[in-house]
């Protein structure tokens, strides 16, 4: 994600002396320094940044952020870390007020992404600008007021990739069940998804009515539906997503236990 990140911002024209990467990894610090990003093992804090930004995995984040703590009192703190909540985030770094929280999803990678932000009260207008300068480089991007519904954004957005790829995993393996060649079946099924996210997204129309128009009474299409329908397709794609949003509140708690 941070390479995401710092791929789209270069491409909007930021200097690249502009951006330092901190990761204890070699393979990491080679792959930015080919970017031509300056990267470090360790911050030693000689540098002052306008912006920190965080993207680690969850359980890494209490120890990253108390690492660069020496550091962080005059920047804006920017969280990608999945489920950690700014009040943890801002208890690490001593009451820190400044903190936005970020919720990405993986077609960031290709800048296609859209994420959920939240602002703790101190950020002010100058700091969102920050904030969406650097998530907006990876795609669209929406503010929320409460912290709670990035819980939702996660189940939805964050994990929704994940939901896409299994049905065009469903809908590649019914076309090779039906005799179709494999390259074909995946082409099939990959561009049937992206022209139809494509028609939802330029439609007046909801995607139900869009449904609708496509479904010819007693005809193929109907009869697929009316299947799904009847072993409630939809209603556990639903169900499914609200666990989602339950396992992020839990790994909030989780993540933020001392």
């Amino acid at each position: 994600m941070a390479t995401a990140l710092i791929g789209g911002m270069l491409q909007q024209g930021i200097a690249r002396t502009d951006v330092h990467v901190v990761d204890v990894s070699p393979q990491a610090r080679a792959r930015f320094a080919d970017m031509g990003i300056a990267s470090h093992e360790q911050w030693d804090g000689q540098q002052s940044a306008d912006a920190i930004v965080f993207a680690v995995k969850p359980q890494q984040m209490k120890n990253t952020v108390l690492a660069l703590k020496p550091h962080a009192a005059p920047s804006l703190i920017i969280s990608i870390a999945a489920g950690v909540r700014t009040s943890d985030i801002a208890r690490w770094l001593d009451d820190h007020t400044r903190i936005v929280r970020v919720m990405p999803n993986t077609p960031a990678l290709i800048g296609a992404g859209v994420s959920g932000l939240f602002a703790t009260g101190g950020v002010g207008e100058s700091d969102r600008t920050v904030a969406e300068s650097i998530v907006g480089a990876a795609g669209k991007y929406i503010w929320f007021e409460k912290e709670r519904d990035l819980d939702a954004v996660t189940a939805v957005s964050g994990s929704g990739p994940a939901y896409v790829f299994y049905f065009i995993e469903a809908l590649e393996e019914a076309a090779k069940a039906l005799n179709l060649d494999e390259t074909i079946a995946r082409t099939l099924a990959i561009e049937t998804f992206v022209g139809a996210s494509r028609l939802a997204e330029q439609s007046s129309d909801s995607p139900a009515a869009l449904r609708t128009k496509v479904t010819s009474k007693g005809g193929t299409t109907q009869s697929a539906l009316e299947y799904m329908e009847s072993t409630d397709v939809k209603a556990r794609v639903i169900a499914g997503v609200k666990l989602a949003a339950s396992r992020a509140r839990e790994l909030g708690e989780e993540f933020g236990n001392d």
